[in-house]
């Protein structure tokens, strides 16, 4: 398992006006980098690092859109594409939490497999871009 290297000045959202984008606010509850991973906190309702190999830690919620300190509001892309990745896989393969907090891997940690999205191609024509596809399982508690 790798982790995929992320440009934090690169994050934001492919379509951020589209009806399928999902962005949401939230408090971070710790400093948190433009796109890392991050979990819903259920005792504060704020939202920390992700971690796949962190009991409570691991319940994927999204991607940060911008670098903020802990106590700051922090926007979250819960469903949608994402630019900022260096991609290496093929496209429709599936990315993974990883077990470094925050961080995305192209395989399936061994301590839980916690899936986060998908590559996917933007039709631009002969290039076909590869983004993070985002999607949020909101009824999967590990």
């Amino acid at each position: 398992m790798a982790d995929i290297p992320v440009t934090a000045a690169s994050v934001g959202p492919v379509y951020p006006n589209s009806h399928t984008t999902v962005l949401r606010n939230y408090t971070a509850l710790v400093d948190i980098t433009a796109g890392q991973s991050v979990y819903g906190d259920p005792t504060t309702g704020n939202v920390g690092l992700c971690d796949a190999n962190a009991a409570g830690n691991e319940q994927f919620l999204g991607i940060a859109m911008h670098t903020k300190k802990a106590g700051e509001t922090v926007q979250v892309l819960e469903q949608g594409e994402v630019y900022g990745f260096t991609l290496a896989g093929n496209y429709f393969a599936l990315i993974y939490q990883s077990d470094t907090a925050g961080s995305l891997a192209d395989a399936a940690s061994d301590t839980k497999t916690v899936v986060v999205g998908k590559i996917k191609p933007i039709n631009d024509g002969a290039t076909q871009t590869k983004v993070l596809h985002v999607q949020t399982w909101r009824t999967n508690n590990w």
